[in-house]
């Protein structure tokens, strides 16, 4: 299979408690297989050769949920972190999160510092956990930082621009989403990278996270190399057309 060279891929990471439903299994039990199933595909990404991995683990609509629920998601990230930082170095992975931490329990954050400084060095995939993380709130928060660089004289103005706005997100300097996969059907952002997604190709599958295997992923890199990525302008082929047809009529009017 000839791919499309990939820099960062995103999943929306969607379907674990319906999984779980569906085996008339607790909602939790969903979820602890939804991490083995991130856990072989971080490691496919990385063996892919793909740069940036972004991973949507938890909204910030998700504190909504059922405290029970909520700690178990905690306890699941600490215990993920804990036994998997080793094998993050093994594997060349830095990892990263974006999102509130505030709100995260303080041994949680501590975990997450701990892995980060841990892999800092590492020089293969990034991979982002998206955390307490909504992207509304994230392009709020640039604003307000942005306003206040204006407002104690180290921006001006008319030095505001798309690209100098994207340095205050909290994603900076990864780069843009190429492609981003939503499982289980649903076909929505879900307040997932809103600003960065732009110009991101989506890939939609109605396999439920649990289920989703590298043959699914391959599908889904598939799929991105067959796509024509124009970013609001024309293909070359396209504009090749264009010009033969122009030719045409100016030939046709004289």
């Amino acid at each position: 299979m000839n791919l499309k060279p990939l820099e960062h891929l995103a999943i929306i990471m969607d379907g674990n408690g319906r999984w779980a439903s569906l085996k008339r299994k607790p909602r939790v039990y969903g979820h602890v297989k939804g991490t083995k199933v991130a856990k072989q595909i971080i490691t496919d990404c990385s063996r892919l050769g793909i740069k940036h991995l972004t991973l949507y683990a938890f909204s910030t609509e998700n504190w909504f949920r059922p405290q029970a629920e909520v700690s178990f998601l905690m306890n699941i990230l600490r215990r993920y972190l804990k036994r998997e930082t080793s094998n993050l170095i093994k594997e060349n992975i830095k990892f990263s999160i974006i999102g509130d931490m505030n709100r995260l329990p303080k041994d949680v954050v501590e975990t997450v510092k701990e892995s980060m400084l841990a892999t800092s060095h590492c020089t293969g995939l990034h991979l982002v956990f998206a955390i307490s993380y909504g992207s509304q709130q994230e392009i709020t928060q640039a604003a307000k930082n942005l306003g206040k660089a204006l407002l104690d004289g180290n921006l001006k103005l008319d030095e505001v621009t798309p690209e100098v706005f994207n340095r205050f997100l909290s994603s900076y300097p990864t780069p843009a989403p190429d492609l981003i996969i939503r499982t289980s059907g649903e076909k929505r952002l879900s307040n997932f990278l809103l600003w960065q997604a732009a110009y991101s190709e989506f890939y939609f599958t109605d396999k439920l996270w649990p289920d989703f295997t590298k043959d699914d992923l391959m599908q889904a890199l598939d799929s991105f190399s067959l796509r024509k990525r124009r970013f609001g302008g024309v293909s070359e082929n396209l504009e090749n057309s264009l010009e033969l047809n122009s030719g045409s009529n100016e030939v046709a009017t004289h």
